[in-house]
């Protein structure tokens, strides 16, 4: 049998890759048809979204890819603009029944740092509203997304609900919502309405939090009103005493109480402290100060020098007049006040009493208006905005599938562009350190080579540093060869200092014929010694003459 033929495994990856690609397409192409309403913005938007004519949102939006990817988007194009688009759906959807999500991707390509990017799901058309006057009083059901300035940092959940009995639209807010992502990257949002009056939100995927529509700890205000309210008919009766406590009536001011006597008095024991500067002002004319030259009298006054303080109060205990100081009363008491005690007639903080609040009702579900267009009304100071995505589903796993496909491939690659920048951000600062640590280690080195017993590896050491100016990276090696240098000059120094005592008699015997010569200073020290070390010689040639 002839051998079988091997295929590379290169060729195996790159099938499996274009196979799990096709996938991708094939689930979001299901997810589509799935899908109540979705928008890719793949292509331009002109012809399926309206831009509100009115005057004030004159921000101009822009079909535009995001940055780094081949995807587009719906883009705010310039700052500090208010814009308005909507889109009206095919069908009205409703979210009285079963589950309902609400989905899609905003980047903050240039950053938030006062403005929106949240979408409004809005109540159709016979609630009183147009698409080409869509504006911020345009009815909607649920307001959902980021918003961010000064104090605000919220992924808003707002829904609006009428109540039966006023027949007003209230606007209830979830209450603590998740804070907007501080990055410039694409993120998702996500909102899930429950069969069972729940909320989740997500953002990127992740669960950030649930509340329940009918409690009144998830949102203010809420949804279903207290059954009672205080009475806006109810006063306060004339007689009616808060009062707690009471001056006690029966208490009298003691005879030695003294109201009138001052909180502090002059302190007669004080002395003036030895070497007080009477006559010395406590400040002088500036001795330095001189007339500017432009100074013209008639128009500027005359002249004066400024003031400094006078040097002399500062080297003495004080100047000017000598004053007493001041110390608090001992017999200070202050206003006398009758003590307090239980107020007899009190009968606590009054209210007004409760009565039925013919507001209140009773829900089983919320009573949600129905979805029938999708809207953008923002007021931004910034630009590079971008919506994409926008995505209406009846199951969570749908638009799982959509991030998945859709913001996942995105997203990652945003993910390490950044993580390199950052790292790239965090090497270039660690240069700029290294190279300022470097520069201080050389101009200690330059200071070193300065000190006298050095002079003789002077150039040496010059000659290491500007090798180590020219190649920062030889920092390390530099900072080796000098601590040689000094580790051999110090061990010649240890050692050599016990052989001293012989060499310098030996260099006085042979500066003995130079110090005949004349000089002065160390020769004449030099000679001291010399002939006090060779008087025996003479000694002894004495006895051989005689």
């Amino acid at each position: 049998m002839g051998e079988r033929k091997r295929v590379p495994l290169g060729i195996f990856a790159v099938l499996l890759l274009i196979s799990a690609s096709s996938f991708q397409l094939l689930l979001a192409s299901d997810d589509a048809d799935d899908a109540i309403f979705y928008e890719s913005f793949d292509e331009d938007f002109e012809d399926r979204w309206i831009t509100s004519q009115k005057d004030e949102y004159s921000g101009v939006w822009k079909h535009a890819k995001s940055e780094g990817h081949d995807d587009y988007g719906l883009l705010v194009s310039e700052k500090a603009r208010k814009y308005a688009i909507v889109k009206e759906l095919e069908e009205a959807v409703g979210l009285k029944d079963g589950t309902v999500v609400l989905q899609f991707e905003t980047r903050l390509q240039n950053g938030l740092e006062c403005g929106g990017a949240y979408l409004k799901y809005l109540r159709p058309q016979d609630a009183g509203w147009k698409p080409k006057e869509f504006d911020n009083e345009s009815p909607y059901s649920i307001m959902f997304g980021p918003d961010k300035c000064g104090a605000t940092n919220k992924v808003h959940f707002i829904f609006k609900h009428k109540n039966p009995k006023s027949g007003e639209y209230v606007e209830h807010h979830l209450k603590h919502p998740p804070s907007v992502p501080s990055d410039k990257l694409s993120h998702v949002y996500t909102a899930i309405l429950t069969a069972d009056n729940e909320v989740q939100v997500l953002i990127d995927g992740e669960q950030k939090k649930k509340a329940n529509f009918l409690s009144a700890d998830d949102f203010e205000p809420p949804l279903i009103p207290s059954k009672t309210i205080p009475d806006p008919e109810d006063k306060k009766p004339e007689d009616w005493d808060e009062r707690e406590k009471i001056p006690d009536p029966s208490a009298v001011k003691p005879e030695d109480w003294d109201e009138d006597a001052p909180l502090e008095i002059v302190d007669e024991e004080a002395e003036k402290p030895e070497g007080w500067l009477d006559d010395e002002p406590e400040e002088i004319d500036d001795p330095e100060a001189t007339k500017p030259e432009d100074w013209d009298d008639e128009e500027d006054g005359e002249w004066e020098a400024p003031k400094i303080e006078n040097p002399k109060c500062e080297a003495g205990p004080g100047c000017g007049e000598w004053k007493r100081p001041m110390k608090r009363n001992p017999a200070y008491k202050g206003k006398w006040h009758a003590p307090l005690i239980e107020n007899p007639a009190y009968k606590g903080i009054w209210k007004p009493r409760d009565i039925p609040n013919p507001a209140y009702f009773e829900l089983k579900k919320p009573d949600f208006e129905p979805i029938a267009a999708i809207g953008i009304e923002i007021w931004t100071m910034q630009d590079g905005i971008l919506f994409d995505n926008i995505l209406i589903a009846k199951d969570d796993k749908i638009a799982e599938s959509y991030r998945e496909t859709t913001w996942k491939p995105k997203f990652s690659v945003e993910k390490e562009k950044q993580k390199a920048e950052e790292a790239a951000a965090a090497a270039a600062a660690g240069s700029s350190g290294l190279a300022g640590f470097q520069k201080k280690v050389f101009d200690l080195l330059y200071k070193i080579a300065d000190i006298p017993f050095l002079s003789a590896y002077k150039p040496k050491i010059h000659d290491l540093i500007e090798k180590g100016e020219e190649q920062p990276n030889l920092t390390v090696g530099i900072l080796v060869a000098i601590l040689v240098v000094f580790v051999s000059i110090f061990f010649r120094i240890i050692f050599g200092g016990k052989k001293q005592p012989t060499k310098v008699e030996k260099t006085n015997v042979d500066s003995s014929a130079t110090n005949q010569s004349g000089e002065n200073g160390e020769n004449e020290e030099n000679k001291e010694k010399e002939e006090s070390s060779s008087a025996p010689p003479r000694r002894r040639s004495t006895r051989r003459e005689n």
